[in-house]
């Protein structure tokens, strides 16, 4: 008996070491949480550090329309986004589509200033980094932090989607999204990969305007959505000299006849594009221009938001645009069903949703 006491004594260990290893590989593992304080950095290069996730969340100044389209391609914002902004080409219409409570946010004008930002008690201001140095700075004085954003080239999409995926704490889905837009640009690359300088178009990006009976026409800077658009999609625009920097610039119609480009795409954010540009085709002064004549005169297409802009929806226009400069190279069979699968991809909207509530507000000469 007493040498079993001993081996009994080890078997008893055993059984005991065992059963602690078996319940703690049983044992269901906390995954680690992403740390904002440690993946957020923000347009202007800066390293953000949150305690956790904010979760009211205020898009401010001007062009928040548009930043407020791409925060909504991440399906914490309905949730996280406590205040809209007003005005600007029904984009609010647009978000309704995926926010049914849109309305009962807090509302804030374009113009709104850090004190009345302030009195929503965000966890974290969105603007664009071009606001830091006036209402940014003003904002980060009363001690919230502000998040910059870029979203304005086809680059600055693909690095500010990460850092949106960063803020929300949905690396997977900014991953999604950077690559639809990178497999969209790729294939009007692949289209054009050998296409001659000699070969692409001259192209003249004009926006319509009509205030008080007089009408404008201007070229955006070449640093500019519309502008990279145009390059992408095979085209060379012809006002370079006109617009190196800054803003849109004024141009007039005897500008644009001397630079006479074999295309004009015409873009209006206040009436129809396409019936714009029917009136303007029928006056004796632009049927003498070459892209008239040619019938390469075209309205930029529009749903609730133009596609030139630097808004998800450019992807839209630049496959929309190659397929009017080439279309010998780049063939959209389907060009409906390109519009059902970005808005599948980008907002998460069911097919029916998109044909009912998308397509049918579609204006400009599409497709």
């Amino acid at each position: 008996m007493k040498g079993q006491m001993p081996l009994r004594a080890a078997l008893s260990l055993f059984l005991l070491l065992a059963l602690l290893v078996g319940y703690t590989s049983c044992t269901p593992q906390a995954s680690p949480t992403p740390s904002a304080s440690s993946a957020i950095t923000d347009a202007l290069n800066r390293p953000l550090s949150f305690t956790k996730p904010p979760e009211r969340i205020v898009v401010a100044g001007k062009g928040a329309f548009l930043l407020m389209d791409a925060i909504y391609m991440f399906p914490q914002a309905p949730s996280r986004l406590i205040t809209i902004i007003t005005g600007a080409q029904r984009y609010q219409d647009f978000l309704r589509l995926m926010d049914p409570e849109l309305t009962e946010k807090l509302v804030l004008a374009g113009d709104a200033g850090p004190e009345q930002i302030a009195a929503a008690k965000p966890d974290a201001v969105i603007m664009k980094s071009y606001l830091s140095s006036g209402l940014g700075q003003s904002v980060e004085r009363l001690g919230i932090p502000v998040v910059y954003l870029d979203l304005e080239t086809p680059e600055q999409y693909l690095r500010d989607l990460q850092t949106l995926g960063a803020l929300f704490g949905d690396f997977q889905r900014a991953e999604s999204l950077r690559a639809h837009y990178r497999e969209q640009m790729q294939t009007v690359s692949n289209a054009l990969n050998d296409l001659a300088q000699a070969d692409k178009p001259k192209v003249l990006v004009l926006t319509y305007s009509q205030q008080g009976g007089a009408t404008a026409f201007q070229v955006p800077p070449l640093s500019w959505m519309q502008t990279k658009v145009v390059e992408l999609a095979g085209g060379t625009p012809v006002w370079s000299e006109a617009a190196a920097t800054g803003g849109f610039v004024t141009v007039n119609l005897e500008q644009i006849a001397v630079w006479n480009p074999d295309y004009i795409f015409l873009i209006s954010y206040n009436q129809e594009a396409g019936q714009v540009r029917k009136t303007l085709a029928e006056q004796p002064s632009w049927q003498k221009l070459k892209a008239v004549q040619s019938g390469h005169f075209y309205g930029f297409p529009a749903d609730f938001i133009s596609w030139d802009q630097p808004d998800p929806r450019w992807i839209l226009g630049l496959s929309w645009m190659t397929s009017k400069l080439h279309p010998e190279r780049f063939s959209n069979p389907n060009p409906f069903q390109r519009i059902e699968d970005f808005y599948r991809l980008a907002y998460n909207l069911e097919g029916t949703t998109v044909r009912e509530k998308i397509l049918p507000r579609i204006t400009g000469d599409f497709p």
